[in-house]
């Protein structure tokens, strides 16, 4: 028999279980907090061994992405060689450790054979309209000359060159996971088996608000502004309207004479936003953009400001603002001197004067037309009912969640299968490279001239990968030179373990409908929406294409509990407080490591590491262990030879 053969995954005639974790990118050597993980899967894999299922137990490599790049930019080194060598420690650590895994199935997102469905499925989307091109807001670094990353940017300035970062909008791919936001929210409700805390943080992500949409129409201009608001009860005391700096409407409607102060305005805000740190909120700032908007129910014309508390991406990017009832808007009124006109009086009492703070509770509408003396929720339907009637809004509901964005300026990542002509594709909207010729593999570089960190994308700078000619007319043509977010690859890749070198499918039906879905899904909370939710949104894509059976990837997810360093800290490279796992088997054995890791507390729980009881375990299990010998074969027996028989089952036991 083959090493591992015995956790291969055969289905037969038994029930079956496919466990899975999230796999590793492959950064070095592992850890004990890594180790955690693995071997939550690897009991419950083995129990599930042990009661006579088929047990399906793979595990692959999350090997492209930033980290490996930013390495190959600082030391010069092709970041295929540096993963290549982080596998094979992780590999070599995984078998020492004795984890069950069905290694015939392995899979690498570095791979050809693995990114070049991940391709295929781009396409695919894209053909179901749930891929486009859009513009949104990346964070510039004028000296580089290239998009960055959160990671790249500290204190407002670029880590590389130390120029003062901005904001900018850019092209870029995207995904239409905002379609799926209702199943997505929906589909919660029948995930008994997933920890509450991962539901919750997912319903808030996507944040299903109900409201209603009501249009501004510009003074003088066909254009008009669409705003999504909760509280339409309150539109009759809305005073201004305000859009985000850069909205796009704003370059069709300034007038001339405040075009310069609105720009700059625009471009300031822009490097204020890419300098401020994560979960800073800015003081609020606006300008008068010297357009007006006209109240849709009362035809008085509004200011319209430009604000940075609004964004572009988010929503309409634009908001009707009511001062009198709004925390926001109030204190915005209040530092531009702009009017505050109350119209929600409580139903008990009066509103002092004059107004110190917003009301923002429900009440009685004063001041509002033909809804006067009306309740706020009352009004709240009526007044969405008498916009969807005027032809100038009606009732809507919004969600918070937004499209995903998968365009990466990098080079260790999957290609986007687009290339473009400017003879058949003059509004440069990308034509698909065809399905024979996947996949677009990412060329060979010299690293030193390449993978600069500065200048145009990686991939623009090779041009016998750049340079290619037209699937329609076979005149010149360029290959698209973003790569794909990493998250694409670890949204499908627990289908792939299926079927791993089908070279004709992704995966076969008879395949997803024999496995899918997981059985249960061990891995850490921080992962609890952006991997989650695209997990989930790709799941019910697929579904309907036909590939799988199930809407949903994951029956039971478990959330292990972080491993924490000797000092305290979680265990981290960063921290220096690390317990490698090789050099633990080394000292104390695998058994050891295993045997504490399992037995410091429940799964879901942190745990601190420990040598001493560590240390502590393996004393144990060298007890066991004489026990056992010295007693198969009786008090003073001695075996030679192979275990077999009785022997074998207690050593096995042992």
């Amino acid at each position: 028999m083959k090493r591992h053969a015995r956790f291969r995954a055969v289905p037969g005639e038994k029930p079956r279980a496919y466990v899975l974790e999230m796999f590793p990118y492959p950064s070095g050597a592992m850890h004990m907090g890594h180790v955690r993980n693995y071997l939550i899967g690897d009991v419950i894999a083995r129990l599930a061994l042990t009661k006579g299922y088929d047990v399906l137990h793979p595990m692959g490599w999350d090997s492209l992405g930033l980290p490996a790049e930013n390495a190959a930019i600082r030391d010069k080194r092709h970041p295929a060689e540096r993963t290549a060598e982080n596998i094979r420690t992780f590999k070599e650590e995984m078998r020492m450790l004795g984890l069950s895994y069905d290694w015939s199935r392995e899979i690498n997102t570095a791979d050809p054979e693995t990114y070049k469905w991940s391709q295929w499925f781009f396409l695919k989307f894209r053909e179901r309209g749930l891929v486009y091109r859009r513009f949104s807001n990346g964070t510039w670094c004028p000296g580089c000359q290239t998009v960055l990353a959160n990671e790249q940017v500290k204190d407002g300035l670029c880590e590389r060159s130390g120029d003062v970062v901005e904001k900018r909008r850019m092209p870029e791919w995207a995904m239409r996971i905002t379609r799926y936001s209702e199943r997505l929210l929906q589909g919660l409700d029948e995930l008994t088996e997933w920890p509450e805390e991962v539901r919750k943080k997912q319903r808030n992500w996507i944040g299903k608000s109900e409201g209603a949409s009501l249009f501004f129409q510009v003074e003088g201009s066909e254009e008009r502004i669409e705003v999504f608001t909760t509280r339409a009860d309150t539109v009759f005391g809305c005073t201004y309207a305000v859009v985000a700096p850069d909205h796009p409407i704003l370059e069709r409607i300034v007038p001339e004479e405040r075009r310069e102060a609105v720009e700059a305005f625009a471009r300031e805000q822009a490097r204020k936003a890419a300098a401020k740190t994560h979960g800073e909120e800015l003081p609020k700032e606006g300008i008068d953009t010297g357009a007006r908007v006209i109240h849709p129910f009362t035809g008085e014309k509004l200011p319209l400001w430009a604000a940075n508390f609004v964004v572009s991406d988010y929503g309409t990017g634009a908001v009707m603002s009511v001062p009198a009832h709004d925390e926001r808007d109030f204190e915005f009124a209040r530092a531009y001197d702009l009017p505050i006109r109350p119209v929600i009086v409580p139903e008990e009492g009066e509103l002092p004067q004059p107004l110190e703070a917003a009301f923002t509770e429900d009440g009685l509408l004063v001041e509002s037309g033909d809804y006067t003396g009306m309740r706020s929720a009352e009004a709240r339907e009526a007044i969405a009912k008498a916009a969807e009637a005027g032809g100038f809004g009606g009732p809507a509901v919004s969600y918070r969640q937004r499209d995903w964005g998968i365009s990466r300026q990098r080079y260790w990542g999957t290609p986007i299968p687009i290339v473009y002509c400017d003879a058949c594709d003059p509004e440069g909207e990308g034509i698909a490279v065809p399905y024979e010729d996947l996949p677009v593999r990412i060329p060979p570089i010299n690293v030193a001239e390449v993978l600069t960190g500065e200048g145009e994308p990686p991939l623009a700078k090779v041009p016998e990968f750049v340079n290619t000619t037209c699937p329609k007319c076979g005149g010149p043509a360029r290959r698209e030179v973003e790569t794909m977010d990493t998250f694409v690859d670890s949204s499908w890749y627990f289908a792939r373990y299926l079927d791993p070198h089908n070279d004709e499918l992704p995966f076969r039906r008879e395949l997803a409908d024999e496995w899918l879905p997981v059985d249960v899904y061990i891995g850490g909370p921080e992962h609890s929406t952006m991997h989650l939710l695209y997990f989930r949104f790709w799941t019910m894509v697929m579904q309907e294409m036909g590939l799988c059976a199930e809407p949903e990837p994951v029956k039971r997810l478990i959330n292990q509990g972080i491993v924490n360093g000797p000092d305290g800290r979680k265990m981290s490279k960063r921290w220096g407080n690390v317990a490698g796992a090789r050099e633990i088997c080394e000292k104390y054995g695998a058994d050891a490591a295993r045997t504490f890791v399992m037995f410091a507390g429940p799964p879901e729980k942190d745990i601190d590491w420990s040598n001493e009881q560590v240390e502590g375990c393996a004393r144990f299990l060298q007890r066991v262990w004489r026990l056992a010998y010295q007693n198969h074969g009786g008090a003073d027996a001695r075996h030679e030879g192979a275990f077999e028989g009785k022997a074998l089952e207690i050593r096995r036991a042992a």
